[in-house]
């Protein structure tokens, strides 16, 4: 990264002794290699970003004050998606298009009451959830027009406002539904490229566990 700008990400999470070593490195303008006693001079910008507090998170005393101060030259706050409900129809049409790209499927419109549904949605998850939201319902959606299950954001809002979960059975018959519709898409192949795993953005194995543990049959999607 010398004579670059290196992206700390998450830095809230740094632990303790990752911390005064970032911070001698931004102080001394100098790192030294494993195994090494010589310092090497860097010259580095440094870019950091945190879905954390970090001046609660010092007040707490897990993150360190003189480092916090070293890295908040030039703060920018990004309001979290509840607080720019306009940014949503342009998040959606770009997802929307990535994650049909990467299932090889032609979306051309978007539902007018989905959109209405997704700026309505407190998004306690942020763009996260929203980007999950999207993914599941690029894999499920037959058709040109995108659009989800209005149930997923309602029983949401109502874990958050009301803390009632949904029953672990309706949870399982929703995985069980989603499993189900890649096996589908990639005629019962799980692996590779274009199998389920990478269709649903998880590890092949983690697929096989979920396969055995709901009792799908994956040798029914495949071709005669």
């Amino acid at each position: 990264a010398d004579g670059g700008t290196i992206f700390l990400d998450e830095i809230g999470e740094l632990p303790a002794e990752a911390q005064v070593a970032l911070l001698r490195v931004l102080q001394e303008r100098e790192i030294e290699r494993v195994g090494s006693s010589h310092p090497i001079p860097v010259d580095v910008r440094v870019l950091a970003a945190s879905n954390r507090d970090l001046e609660a998170a010092v007040e707490g005393g897990t993150f360190r004050e003189d480092l916090y101060y070293r890295l908040n030259v030039f703060p920018i706050r990004l309001p979290p998606l509840r607080e720019r409900v306009e940014d949503i129809p342009i998040l959606v049409e770009y997802l929307v298009d990535r994650y049909a790209k990467q299932v090889g499927k032609s979306i051309r419109n978007i539902e007018k009451r989905t959109l209405q549904l997704l700026q309505a949605y407190d998004w306690p998850g942020n763009v996260r959830e929203l980007q999950n939201v999207i993914e599941r319902a690029i894999v499920l959606v037959e058709g040109e027009t995108f659009a989800i299950d209005d149930s997923w954001l309602t029983t949401k809002r109502s874990k958050v406002t009301n803390g009632t979960a949904r029953p672990v059975t309706s949870l399982a018959n929703g995985e069980k539904e989603l499993i189900e519709a890649a096996l589908a898409e990639s005629e019962g192949r799980v692996s590779g490229a274009r199998g389920a795993a990478a269709k649903l953005g998880i590890p092949r194995q983690t697929l096989e566990w979920k396969i055995r543990a709901l009792k799908i049959d994956k040798l029914t999607f495949r071709k005669r």
